[in-house]
């Protein structure tokens, strides 16, 4: 089974035309909701071309707008995180929308009867709030939450109330990770979605989940989570034990490790004890930057206990994923890879994403 071509990641226009028929019309996954605990907290958040504004108003609810000012188009907020008390100030001309995206001033506004301030406040973008994140999308008519974020999850794990037991939007951040990856999205997707490279390169990873030494990764098989070797005792990286497990999962689901790959940019890990969440944020053909949470019970962060044996399993994961998919980039406009390369059977199942990264691209 062909791959896709090399020019998939590398053309500028390909890369173009993923931002306008995949980032922008996809549900997006764009920021942690903790983070904007308070009314007037903002992050800015690139989605395909469009800068995009996540802001919690008075009310508590959290709003997302096209980070541009309605007059002029100048970007309303250059910085990636802020606080405002009440509202945004455009920096060029002093138009102020409310925390809820409403014109609500301008200088010499009331001798402009022509302007009707409900018709020009901030372009609103549709969030939905799952798992404790704040998912995007920019299409005019978004596509079912439902059929395409859930039905991923569903997909790998069989039903919709597996990832419920792990009662991720009551977790609490315990670290993060922001790694610059010189590669294409594709690359970092295609790696985490096969282990046939897992013996090669993930010593550490192998220790703890032995079956993947044998190159087939558990999105390979739909329901199913790799065992935890008999002599390990955590998800950490020397197999030692882990932390107290999360409350709501099952005893089928103990002692296993799920990957789950949300398209287009989310990677959901489940582990007994904690949740590893990557969200890419693609920002060019052969560069991609990544936000990786690690979340755990809120006891166990505000007890202060280290989670440096449970982060450094999947740090080391990423670094050596990472560097891999770094090393492929650089081979991508060879005219040894013009045509693509091949898959093995145990990746075969990579075919289907290509696919659908295909069709979205050729559709009108």
């Amino acid at each position: 089974m062909a791959t896709l071509s090399g020019q998939y990641y590398t053309d500028q226009t390909i890369f173009a035309l993923e931002q306008s028929r995949i980032f922008e019309q996809e549900w997006f996954c764009a920021v942690r909701s903790a983070d904007l605990a308070n009314p007037g907290q903002f992050r800015t958040v690139q989605v395909g071309r469009e800068s995009v504004l996540i802001a919690r108003d008075r009310r508590g609810s959290l709003n997302a707008f096209l980070n541009i000012c309605r007059h002029r188009g100048a970007r309303l907020c250059v910085e990636e995180t802020g606080e405002v008390r009440r509202s945004f100030q455009c920096p060029y001309h002093a138009w102020t929308y409310g925390l809820d995206g409403k014109l609500v001033a301008a200088p010499n506004l009331n001798g402009m009867p022509d302007v009707d301030r409900s018709e020009f406040g901030l372009h609103k973008v549709a969030l939905r709030e799952w798992l404790g994140y704040a998912w995007v999308c920019l299409a005019d008519e978004p596509p079912s939450f439902e059929d395409t974020v859930i039905a991923d999850v569903i997909a790998r794990l069989g039903d919709g109330e597996s990832i419920e037991a792990y009662q991720i939007d009551t977790l609490e951040l315990g670290r993060r990770i922001n790694y610059d990856v010189r590669a294409n999205w594709k690359q970092i997707i295609e790696n985490f979605m096969e282990c046939y490279h897992c013996a090669t390169i993930h010593p550490e990873l192998t220790e703890v989940l032995p079956e993947f030494e044998d190159g087939f990764a558990a999105q390979y098989y739909v329901g199913h989570g790799a065992e935890f070797g008999e002599d390990v005792g955590g998800f950490t990286v020397d197999g030692s034990a882990g932390l107290p497990k999360l409350p709501g999962v099952r005893e089928d689901q103990d002692r296993r490790y799920y990957a789950i790959t949300v398209r287009p940019q989310v990677f959901i890990n489940l582990v007994p004890d904690h949740v590893i969440l990557h969200r890419m944020f693609p920002v060019a053909p052969d560069r991609t930057l990544i936000e990786c949470d690690w979340l755990y019970l809120p006891e166990v962060v505000e007890s202060g206990v280290d989670l440096t044996k449970s982060v450094e399993l999947f740090h080391r994961v990423n670094q050596q994923d990472f560097d891999a998919c770094e090393r492929c980039q650089l081979a991508m406009d060879s005219r040894g890879y013009a045509s693509g390369g091949v898959f093995v059977p145990s990746e075969h199942h990579i075919g289907e994403f290509h696919e659908w990264v295909s069709g979205r691209l050729t559709e009108q």
